[in-house]
């Protein structure tokens, strides 16, 4: 079925990953997995999760004043520990933790009053199940899904039955989560341990689905998914199909006190152009503290996005991916009926401004959010080839700190020259 208009549309997400591995602030599951956190060790974290100060409504209106449109809160990460009141599986925030707490319920009331879409994580791969290390991959993508007794069998022996508890489990706790909180989007993960027919996911897909036709599915549903996930560095090619970069403010997915390595929000705005400029959205992963609190850094930089984002919302809003690489030394967007522009310049521009291969005459130039009038002129040009339009810098007063955006209105829709120019 065709994507979702509202995800295209999103531009920003906000990631938050949360659970038990906030509470000694190791990374999340990982820690398990890798050996560095011993399993007996990990799991006492339950007895420090509180959630004490876990204000749902605070979550939503911070998301908000982002700018964000939806939120992707991991529900299980691949440690098996769920946020809700799960009657699948032993691991969960209501009964097995101080919190005591339906986290879920509580995150998709609070969003849905924001009118922020809901988007919940799952992982596929439960390290903590006693079923789940029970057959091993057809074709394992590396050597440690091949042989770590988190995920394969010790003897090598498939077990069949053990597999399908595993599946019967996995399923019942993806149904409760579409028949109870009919997310807008689910945020699949660990698809890398198994194979698709393994992992049962035509069945899965048609379950959800039919629970709720107008979900939308990550790739790591696989050849189920509706689009492309890449993470930590914006593509240099604008992938086919919609896509979203999952990016961390700091290095770290999850809570993790001795990472102070906060991305400046004059970063994250130049990452989030960049990647609206090739017609993706940014999900931009925040860790709150087992608490339920996000640290000051984290919320200062949400904030500071937001109030770009909302100076400059017609650059951001119901546009599309602007101009291919080497026409402007920036990203850009482009208005939905083709006639505006909208040059991204993270640097104050000095004397001018220049685009090259616009074959569309210009009827305006302007600063957003100041709306300032700026002049512009072309040189040069001959037959088909286009010349150069010099669009004027605006003065200091109009120049944004984070990035200054200028929208050039056209007389007509875009039309750009892609030649190698004349022979």
């Amino acid at each position: 079925m065709p994507m979702q208009p509202w995800f295209t549309e999103a531009k920003l997400g906000i990631f938050v990953h949360y659970g038990i591995y906030s509470v000694d602030g190791v990374p999340e599951s990982w820690s398990l997995y890798s050996g560095e956190v011993p399993h007996e060790r990990y799991m006492r974290q339950l007895d420090g999760f509180t959630a004490s100060a876990y204000d749902a409504g605070a979550w939503a209106r911070l998301f908000a004043r982002a700018g964000a449109a939806y939120a992707v809160l991991t529900a299980r990460h691949h440690d098996g520990f769920a946020l809700w009141d799960t009657a699948h599986g032993e691991l969960n925030a209501v009964h097995h933790t101080p919190a005591g707490r339906d986290l879920v319920a509580e995150y998709t009331a609070a969003l849905r009053e924001q009118g922020l879409k809901v988007g919940l994580y799952y992982s596929h791969s439960d390290w903590s199940h006693p079923d789940y290390a029970s057959v091993t991959h057809p074709a394992p993508p590396n050597e440690s899904v091949a042989t770590h007794p988190l995920v394969t069998p010790a003897d090598g022996v498939d077990d069949p039955r053990a597999w399908s508890r595993y599946l019967a489990y996995r399923d019942g706790q993806v149904g409760e989560l579409v028949s109870r909180f009919r997310p807008d989007l689910l945020w699949f993960d660990g698809e890398w341990e198994r194979g698709e027919e393994q992992w049962g996911l035509p069945a899965l897909a048609e379950r959800i689905l039919a629970g709720n036709p107008e979900t939308v599915l990550n790739a790591r549903m696989l050849g189920y998914g509706d689009y492309a996930t890449p993470e930590q560095g914006v593509p240099l090619q604008q992938p086919p199909g919609p896509w979203e970069l999952c990016l961390t403010v700091n290095e770290s997915w999850g809570y993790q006190p001795q990472d102070r390595a906060h991305k400046s929000v004059r970063q994250l705005v130049r990452y989030f152009a960049e990647t609206i400029g090739m017609g993706g959205n940014l999900l931009l992963a925040v860790g709150p503290r087992e608490d339920g609190t996000f640290l000051p850094e984290q919320v200062e930089r949400l904030e500071g996005l937001g109030d770009w984002i909302a100076k400059h919302s017609e650059a951001v809003h119901s546009t599309v991916a602007g101009l291919p690489a080497g026409h402007h030394y920036g990203p850009s967007t482009l208005s939905a009926d083709g006639r505006t522009l909208y040059l991204v310049c993270f640097d104050p521009p000095r004397e001018t401004v220049s685009l090259r291969g616009l074959r569309t005459k210009v009827r305006r130039v302007s600063v957003v959010g100041s709306g300032a009038l700026l002049g512009h002129r072309v040189t040069g040009g001959l037959g088909e080839v286009p010349g150069v339009l010099w669009i004027d810098a605006p003065a200091p007063a109009d120049v944004d700190g984070r990035a200054t955006v200028l929208a050039v209105e056209l007389e007509d829709e875009l039309d750009l020259y892609r030649g190698a120019g004349r022979s």
